[in-house]
């Protein structure tokens, strides 16, 4: 038993060692063909960043077995955009979900456009970089810049624990994209995931199984406040997140 045991986990060892080694190899290659890609029109540029991401999320299911299945698609609206809240608990939602809400715009710290290789594909796609040196205008920034995105059809991908959650943990849920949906008008859409027990944070083994995602019911945010929203957001993740864990 216990020989079998030590197998699996150089098994699992060497198979998350291939992943990484592709990915990083992967990333850098592709960051030169971004740079490339760099005059080419949006809707170009984002199409060529989510090619690799599913390429990336294809290498995931064949190299380290970790596949997925959404539940709750028809939630998203194709006549609506809006602000999606997700559940942060690891890498793997940041790649897939921009796959799902097409053209959306992440809210992410300025500090990761500079990060080479990776941060030339972030910046392909029109992010909104917040410089959070300037704590005072941090909001009026997202405002401005969620706005634009907003009214050019795209959405706003927002992870209001701020960082990655270690998997069965709660994090300090922010208010800034509910904030954001209030001023502008628009709905958000919740998402709830277990991510993070396949690709833990700071974790470098990857263990086979399937992440669950679910897409929650779009939220309106007429007549309602950012402290109303982010409560009925956070309720159904939360609940959701406890549901699927409960499936383990």
């Amino acid at each position: 038993m216990k020989k079998n045991s030590f197998l699996h986990r150089i098994n699992l060892f060497v198979r998350s060692l291939l992943f990484s080694i592709m990915m990083a190899l992967s990333t850098i290659l592709y960051s030169f063909v971004c740079i490339l890609a760099m005059p080419f029109p949006f809707r170009y540029r984002y199409a060529m960043i989510m090619f690799f991401t599913s390429g990336i999320l294809k290498l995931l299911k064949i190299i380290c077995r970790v596949d997925y299945r959404v539940e709750g698609l028809e939630n998203i609206p194709l006549d609506r955009n809006g602000v999606v809240l997700s559940k942060h608990q690891s890498t793997w939602e940041t790649f897939y979900l921009p796959t799902i809400f097409h053209h959306s715009a992440i809210i992410l710290k300025r500090e990761l456009l500079w990060v080479p290789f990776f941060g030339w594909g972030l910046g392909l796609v029109d992010p909104i970089a917040i410089d959070r040196s300037k704590k005072s205008s941090a909001m009026e920034q997202i405002i401005k810049q969620g706005q634009a995105c907003l009214e050019a059809g795209r959405w706003i991908l927002v992870f209001p624990e701020g960082t990655r959650i270690p998997y069965g943990k709660v994090g300090h849920y922010k208010s800034g994209g509910a904030r954001l949906a209030i001023a502008t008008g628009y709905p958000v859409i919740p998402v709830a995931h277990n991510a993070g027990r396949f690709w833990p944070k700071k974790g470098f083994i990857k263990k086979p199984g399937t992440v669950q995602i679910v897409i929650g019911p779009l939220i309106e945010t007429k007549n309602k406040t950012a402290d109303q929203v982010l409560t009925e957001v956070k309720e159904w993740i939360e609940g959701t997140v406890k549901k699927l864990n409960s499936l383990d």
